[in-house]
């Protein structure tokens, strides 16, 4: 099991996120992918015990993420999780994420703040944003999606390899949940909280 933490000038929050992940998940490993970052964000990574891949400069959340996919498929992972390192994903919610995938009900497992009302205030541009892409979205791949934006998901080896050689780098979580669907990686969404 390998957790991806995609982190731009992050050091702030890295070490707690980190420290939070291994708490909830002792077993795991985890991987920082540095995105550029200007801050410690590397150091901090290291300090904390876990992987860093560092890219040459910003390459945005879709380059980070398909670098993390890489390592995890090179590196031979069963299983993928990706957590900002924001801290606004909840490393205790990783069972939830992750459960359904090694049960087999899908290769992707998507973390959804919309699902169940768990008190998370969006932005009301924000909401009405995600309302009308999480619309087209349905309608495009056939099936209800509450929360397109989320990057708190589970991926599993038929996944990590596919992100890893196809992962879109503009708009990847809104994108892949198209790609997806249109290369017979299977996924879902279950209720999560996360932090504001």
């Amino acid at each position: 099991l390998l957790v991806m933490i995609p982190a731009y000038n992050e050091e702030a929050s890295l070490a707690r996120v980190i420290a939070n992940v291994r708490g909830a998940v002792p077993a795991c490993d985890v991987v920082v992918i540095n995105d550029g970052s200007r801050d410690k964000t590397k150091f901090v990574g290291r300090e904390a015990g876990a992987f860093v891949v560092n890219l040459p400069f910003n390459l945005g959340i879709g380059s980070a993420m398909q670098t993390g996919f890489i390592f995890a498929r090179d590196n031979n992972y069963d299983f993928a999780i990706q957590v900002d390192g924001d801290g606004q994903h909840d490393p205790r919610e990783i069972e939830v994420i992750l459960t359904p995938v090694i049960n087999g009900d899908a290769d992707v497992i998507a973390g959804a703040r919309y699902i169940e009302d768990r008190g998370y205030i969006t932005p009301l541009a924000r909401r009405v944003g995600i309302i009308i892409l999480s619309s087209i979205i349905s309608a495009v791949v056939w099936r209800r999606v509450t929360d397109p934006t989320s990057g708190f998901r589970a991926s599993n080896r038929k996944a990590i390899e596919y992100c890893a050689g196809n992962y879109p780098y503009d708009y990847p979580e809104p994108e892949s949940v198209v790609q997806f669907s249109r290369a017979g990686i299977k996924m879902r969404e279950v209720p999560v909280t996360m932090n504001p």
